[in-house]
This record gives C-alpha cells, structure tokens and sequence, in this order.
C-alpha cells in the first residue's frame, strides 16, 4: 500500500511534466499494477485459507497416528498375550488327550482281561445249557445259573447238579488268585410261607449266596477272602414277575469273576506315571 502512495504520488508530480499520452500509459500502467495486487492479495488470503485447513488436517493426522501407534501397543500386548493363552491351552489340551489315552490303554487291558476270562469260562464250563448262561455285564465276567439247577424251591440247599458246575467256576476263580468271585442271589416277588428259617426273600437271596460260597470254599478250594456273598431279592429282575414262566428266570444266581477293584486303580495309575514321551527334535 505504501508504494502505491508512492507511485501515485510520483505520478502527480510527472503530470505537470509529461504528455497526455504519458500520462494515460502511466494510468494504464498503474491500474494494471492494481489488479495484479489484487488478484495477489486474493490468492494471498486463498494460500492462508488453505494452508490453515492443510495445518488443521496435519494435526488430525498426527493424532490419527498417534491413537493407532497407541492401539497397535496395546494390540501387541494382546496379542502376546493372546498368544501365551493360546499356548498354555494347548498344552493342557495335550496333557489331557494323553491322560484319555492312557485311560483307554488300561481299559484296553482290561478288556483284555475280561475276555480272557470269559473265553477261559466258557471252555472249562463247555456247557450248551439255557439255564447257564456266561456273559459280560459292564465290563464284568459273570455266570448266571439258574435256582431250578441250584436249589429246590423255597430253599438254600445246594443240589447236586449244581456242584457240577461250580467245581468248573472253581477251576476258573483258582487260575485267577488276583480275582474276586461274586455270587449274587436273587429271587421271584412270591411270598415265603411255611419256613421258619427264613424271613423274607432278602434272607432266602443273601442264604443261597452263602450256601454256594461255602461249596467254592471249603469243598472246591478257594481262598475265602476272593469270595462275595450278595443278595438281591426280587428288586433286579429279568421281566415282570406276571407270570410262572418269567418267575422262574428271575429265580437265579449269578457269580460274577472280576479283577479286584484296587488292582484295576493300580493299573490305571500305572499307566497315568508312565513318562511323557520326548518330543521330536525339529531341524
């Protein structure tokens, strides 16, 4: 603006001193150099519009970069973090896929055990009888007779087909020193009448019981402390106690020829100590 005034103030003095076509090329000149200040001054305040936006983008950029240098710290931290739950998880995994596995081995030997005994009952007992019957129940080796084979009805008293039998079982059980044999009565719903002896049938169940443990023990020579004496009444039968065919097969004696319990604990424990095998060495 200043200079301007100045060459305006040039000019009044020229005018007295120079031509009228000076004069108005001078003007010309003058107003040219106006617009040119204008348009300047107009691109001036443009350029200052527009580097305030470009400053206020900057500083948006810069706290853009700032929160996402922030978030990919903390996403680094989870992510490790992410990462060593991710493996400890992993190795619990392991560790339990190999406890199952070596659950199933001893159940494997287990089962191996149980079909052992039953292939060793069924040759030694050799018998196609339907009142005998060699089967596995939960895993566990059993021998179902029937009462019509064992006693009379009403009473605990061995027969003497019966003793047949059990000296083949015997031969079994005495092959098996770490095995326990249990013998299981049980009985129809028909009420005891007319014995003095006995009370109900949960006395005639665990008395049949007894009476066959006392033929193993002390005729057919197994050690008593492998035996059992259980009884079951008439409260696990077979079918309806409806009628006297369905009676009958409820009527029976079951001994049963399974490993000890603790025996079975020991070799699952065995088996759960065995140590980790190594892992392969990566190249």
């Amino acid at each position: 603006m200043k200079k301007l005034m100045i060459t305006l103030s040039a000019l009044a003095l020229l005018t007295s001193c120079v031509s009228k076509k000076e004069y108005a090329a001078l003007e010309a000149k003058n107003k040219e150099t106006q617009d040119l200040l204008n348009t300047c001054t107009v691109k001036l305040n443009s350029c200052l519009e527009e580097k305030a936006g470009l400053k206020a983008t900057v500083d948006g950029l810069r706290e853009t970069n700032q929160h996402l240098i922030s978030t990919s710290k903390d996403m680094t931290i989870l992510s490790t973090k992410g990462a060593e739950n991710i493996e400890k998880a992993l190795e619990s995994i392991k560790e339990k896929d190999l406890k199952i596995t070596r659950m199933q081995d001893a159940l494997t030997k287990k089962d191996s055990v149980t079909l052992a005994v039953v292939t060793s009952l069924k040759s030694v007992v050799g018998m196609n009888d339907q009142d005998i019957e060699i089967n596995v129940d939960k895993g566990v080796v059993f021998i179902s007779i029937s009462d019509k084979m064992l006693f009379k009805s009403g009473s605990y008293e061995v027969s003497d087909k019966a003793k047949g039998v059990l000296s083949k079982v015997a031969k079994v059980v005495n092959d098996k020193p770490d095995f326990e044999c249990m013998v299981e009565g049980h009985t129809d719903t028909d009420v005891l009448k007319g014995n003095s002896c006995l009370i109900d049938n949960w006395d005639l169940s665990v008395k049949r019981s007894t009476a066959i443990i006392r033929i193993l023990s002390n005729d057919l020579g197994v050690k008593p402390e492998q035996l059992i004496a259980a009884g079951r009444s008439s409260y696990v039968p077979l079918v309806p106690n409806d009628s006297a065919e369905n009676k009958s097969k409820n009527r029976r004696t079951r001994i049963y020829v399974m490993p000890k319990i603790d025996q079975f604990y020991d070799m699952v424990e065995k088996e759960m100590k065995k140590p980790t095998a190594a892992a392969p060495v990566q190249k």
